[in-house]
């Protein structure tokens, strides 16, 4: 018997042992969002190591809860959730909204993690609010650490039929910037999260934004927020 057997007949038990393993849950919050390609998914889980990833993807895979396939690209791989691993989807959408609803505030936003939150705002950016052209904004976090200081979120209407219609770089990408967002991080995640609003932490001065008048203005539109921002927090 492994191990990390409980050794119960249970199902609830028995779901456990595939399930409850580290970093097992977050991975497929990931793939829920519709992440498959190996570095979609170390976006996505920037903190687990690459051989971790490679081990749950495999464990995942012997429990029928993952399918490798090829993908459109040569010599890409992708990871797919299969019928069983499908059925997971509302267990992992009870569990976030069981979060907002239950952490409290203070404990939430002690979590930060600018890649992971960039890359969370980039796949759920709103793109019907936006100019029917090519839009650069650049979010500026002056207290983080140069790796994580800058980012732009480039948004350009001619990749959507590739499927690419928002790209998010951490290097500088090489074109004009139509709008600058400036905030310490915290107020941003909270921002994403529901907890604020863009016109509370700009009228507050904790948010900072230059440039195109129609992207600031509809920020709080087209920014899309995380998909449990709507669940009303009840812990104090």
């Amino acid at each position: 018997m492994s191990q990390r057997s409980y050794g119960q007949f249970c199902p609830v038990a028995m779901a456990a042992e595939v399930l409850c393993t580290r970093w097992t849950v977050v991975l497929l919050r990931e793939m829920v969002a519709g992440s498959t390609r190996f570095n979609d998914l170390r976006r996505g889980v920037p903190r687990m190591s690459p051989a971790l990833l490679v081990q749950r993807l495999r464990d995942l895979e012997d429990a029928g809860v993952v399918r490798r396939v090829a993908g459109r690209d040569s010599g890409v791989m992708e990871y797919h959730l299969t019928p069983a691993g499908r059925e997971l989807e509302t267990m992992v959408e009870a569990m976030g909204h069981w979060g907002q609803r239950w952490v409290t505030s203070e404990l939430t936003l002690q979590q930060l993690d600018a890649s992971l939150l960039m890359w969370d705002m980039r796949r759920k950016l709103d793109l019907k609010p936006l100019p029917r052209r090519r839009s650069v904004i650049q979010f500026l976090y002056a207290e983080q650490t140069p790796v994580d200081r800058s980012w732009w979120l480039i948004v350009d209407p001619d990749a959507r039929g590739a499927g690419a219609p928002v790209d998010l770089c951490s290097v500088e990408p090489g074109f004009d910037v139509d709008l600058y967002v400036a905030s310490d991080l915290r107020t941003m995640t909270a921002i994403w999260m529901g907890l604020d609003t863009v016109r509370a932490a700009v009228d507050s001065g904790r948010l900072l934004l230059t440039g195109d008048a129609d992207l600031a203005a509809n920020m709080q539109a087209w920014l899309g927020l995380s998909p449990f921002a709507k669940t009303r927090k009840l812990a104090s």
